[in-house]
């Protein structure tokens, strides 16, 4: 099957893709590394977009230390986060889950930002930026803004972000010290959609429960956290199967889900405290 497309254009820069945008209205569509939208194309699960190219703009490119936090450039490719110094350093679960994404091909074009817009509930780097508390920087015609990850993702593919809106950076606060990230799933092939994962982090005794594949979007696990919080694993793993409703398709059905998400809290909670995965 192929594409159906209403048009495409290359942005030369920042201002221009979002004049693009503002003309295209409610038909236009960023494409940055292409490796959700096209498959979304190819099947027809979208058709008459307008694609605004903005994979030619450095500035929404690489990673810099922004004192208190990093800021990632919405354009940097996934083997760029896995590869960055930076990112090993300061936020080392976004390099971990690089290595859970898809495919090499996959990871070689797709993008940070792309993965984050794209807002898929069996995606990582959503989860990862709830997880890590971290900011999303986006540009209209009428200025910048600034979303927290936990205001961003709303539903099922679906974000804060407004129509003439593009997503241009990611602001992630630096690990603190003696913090620890962990993220882990549960796939049933190397390089398939998780059945259930989870991100979690425990900075001066507090944690932070991010879920994938577990819900229509990224959520946090508020009971949860609260036990591992108290040192209550028992109670954590409770929690965290009471509040969730995972769904049932032809790769897993909800129970099987809810019992994965519990052995991964307790295979991550393990690693944070230095035990046997």
């Amino acid at each position: 099957m192929k594409a159906s497309v209403g048009g495409y254009a290359r942005a030369r820069d920042l201002r221009h893709a979002l004049e693009l945008l503002s003309v295209a209205g409610e038909a236009g569509r960023v494409l940055a590394g292409g490796q959700s939208l096209v498959a979304a194309l190819n099947m027809r699960l979208t058709a008459g977009d307008i694609l605004v190219d903005i994979s030619a703009l450095g500035a929404c490119r690489g990673v810099d230390d922004a004192g208190d936090s990093l800021r990632i450039g919405a354009l940097t490719r996934h083997v760029e986060i896995a590869e960055d110094p930076l990112v090993r350093a300061h936020a080392p679960m976004l390099a971990e889950a690089v290595g859970l994404i898809a495919h090499a091909a996959i990871r070689n074009r797709g993008t940070i930002g792309g993965a984050i817009a794209h807002a898929d509930p069996a995606a990582e780097f959503p989860a990862c930026a709830l997880a890590l508390g971290a900011e999303f920087e986006v540009e209209s015609l009428s200025g910048p803004r600034t979303i927290p990850a936990a205001a961003f993702f709303r539903d099922t593919f679906e974000t804060a972000l407004a129509p003439g809106e593009i997503l241009t950076a990611v602001i992630v606060p630096k690990a603190a010290e003696a913090e620890a990230q962990v993220i882990e799933e549960v796939a049933r092939r190397c390089g398939d959609y998780a059945l259930a994962g989870l991100c979690l982090t425990r900075r001066a005794g507090r944690h932070r429960l991010a879920l994938f594949s577990l819900g229509p979007r990224p959520m946090l696990a508020e009971r949860a956290m609260a036990a591992l919080d108290a040192g209550d694993m028992a109670g954590a793993a409770a929690a965290l199967k009471a509040e969730i409703d995972p769904p049932s398709d032809t790769q897993a059905s909800a129970a099987y889900r809810r019992h994965l998400a519990g052995v991964l809290l307790r295979r991550a909670a393990a690693r944070i405290e230095g035990g046997a995965a």
